[in-house]
C-alpha cells in the first residue's frame, strides 16, 4: 500500500463493513463506503466518501469503479453472478478481500451446516479446522454458492489476487441475526432460570467485526490469492458466554444443563443459536502465519459494547421486529423464547 491509495468497500453500512471502512481509513486508505443506501457511520473518519450503489444494477458497479481502485473489498458477495462481475474489473482493481462464511465445510462425512435438519446430519469436524478440510460441493444452494463464488475468485491469480475470508459466528453491533439476544432479551424479561443443552459445552466459534476488520486490513496491505479462516482468538462454550453476559449485566441467573439434545416434545428447551452437539472451532494459524495477525479484541473485552446495543435495540419491542432476519432463521424451529415449554419442562423435571 502507498500513500493515497483507494479502497473501495461494497456493503459498507453491514456490521462487517462498518467495521472495515473505519479499519481501513485509520490505516491510511482513502475509503469510498458503497451501500444501497449510502449511508455512513458516526465512527468513520471525515474524509470516508460514501456512495448510494445496488450492485445488482446493470452496469452500476463497473461505473463507481471508474478507473479504478487498489483494494475492493466484497462483504455481500453471494453467487456467480456476483463473481462474474468482480472478475470484469480484474483491469481495474489491484486487490480485493472477498467474504465467504466456514458454513462451507463439510466433515468427512460430508456433513455440513446444511444438513442439520436431516438425521444424523450434525457435522462433527476436526478440532480445529483448517482451510484444507473439504467444503459442500459447488452448485447454487445457499452456502455452496459461496465454493462457487471462492472458485471463481481464486481463478483470477495473478489478474487481481484474492483473499478469501471465511468467519463462523459473525458477531457485534449492528448484527441482524445476533445470537448474544439469546442471553440478552432474558435478561430484560427478568428471566432467572436458562436451560442449556449439550451441558453447555456447545462450541460455535465467534468472529467479532473488529477481528474481522484487521484481518481485511492486513490481507489489503499483503495481496494474495488465499483462503482464510477468520475468528476470534478463543471460542468459548455456551455457558462461558452466558456468565461473561452475567457479568457484564450485573445478571444473576441459575443454569439448568441439559446432557444431550433438547428433550423430546420440547424441541425449543435448551436450544441456543451456539447449541452443536460438536465443536465448530477454527483453526487461525494460516492467518497468523500469512499475515502476522493477532486479535485485536477478545470476546469478553467486547461484549459491553454488543450487549449495550441489543438492549437499546430491544428494550420495549417485540424481538421479532428489531430484528426480522433472526426470527426467520429461527422462528421455522420453534419460538427462541419459549418460556412456557421451559417452565413444563422444569416443572417436571422437578417432579
Amino acid at each position: 500500500m502507498t500513500h493515497g491509495s483507494r479502497a473501495l468497500v461494497l456493503g459498507a453500512t453491514g456490521q462487517i463493513g462498518r467495521a472495515a471502512v473505519r479499519s481501513l481509513a485509520r490505516d491510511g486508505w482513502e475509503v469510498t463506503a458503497a451501500s444501497r443506501t449510502g449511508g455512513g457511520d458516526e465512527s468513520w473518519p471525515g474524509d470516508v466518501r460514501t456512495a448510494a450503489l445496488d450492485r445488482n444494477e446493470e452496469g452500476a458497479l463497473a461505473a463507481e469503479v471508474g478507473d479504478g481502485f487498489e483494494l475492493l473489498l466484497d462483504v455481500t458477495a453471494m453467487t456467480r453472478a456476483h463473481s462474474s462481475q468482480l472478475a470484469g474489473l480484474a483491469d481495474r482493481v489491484g486487490s480485493a478481500v472477498v467474504l465467504s462464511s466456514a458454513a462451507v465445510y463439510v466433515d468427512e462425512r460430508g456433513r455440513g451446516f446444511g444438513t442439520q435438519s436431516e438425521p444424523d446430519g450434525y457435522p462433527r469436524y476436526p478440532v480445529p479446522v483448517t482451510e484444507s478440510q473439504p467444503t459442500v460441493e459447488p452448485d447454487d444452494r445457499p452456502g455452496a454458492r459461496k465454493v462457487l463464488l471462492e472458485q471463481e475468485l481464486l481463478a483470477l491469480g495473478t489478474r487481481m489476487p484474492v483473499t478469501v475470508l471465511r468467519p463462523a459466528a459473525v458477531w457485534g453491533p449492528h448484527c441482524r441475526t445476533p445470537r448474544e439476544l439469546y442471553f440478552v432479551k432474558r435478561w430484560l424479561d427478568g428471566r432467572r432460570v436458562r436451560v442449556l443443552a449439550h451441558r453447555g459445552e456447545s462450541r460455535f466459534h465467534p468472529a467479532h467485526v473488529e477481528n474481522i476488520a484487521e484481518l481485511v486490513r492486513l490481507a489489503a496491505r499483503q495481496p494474495g490469492s488465499r483462503i482464510l479462516n477468520a475468528a476470534d482468538p478463543e471460542p468459548p462454550t455456551v455457558s462461558a458466554m452466558a456468565e461473561a453476559l452475567d457479568a457484564v449485566l450485573g445478571w444473576e441467573c441459575e443454569t439448568v444443563l441439559l446432557e444431550g439434545s433438547p428433550p423430546q416434545g420440547e424441541p425449543t428447551v435448551g436450544r441456543t443459536p451456539w447449541s452443536l452437539p460438536h465443536p465448530m472451532v477454527l483453526d487461525m494459524s494460516a492467518a497468523e502465519r500469512e499475515l502476522g495477525y493477532r486479535a485485536v479484541i477478545t470476546y469478553e473485552e467486547a461484549l459491553p459494547e454488543t450487549a449495550t446495543w441489543l438492549a437499546g435495540r430491544t428494550r420495549g419491542r417485540d424481538w421479532r421486529e428489531a430484528f426480522p432476519e433472526m426470527a426467520a432463521a429461527y422462528d421455522p424451529m420453534g419460538d427462541l423464547f419459549d418460556y412456557g415449554a421451559e417452565d413444563r419442562w422444569l416443572a417436571g423435571r422437578g417432579a
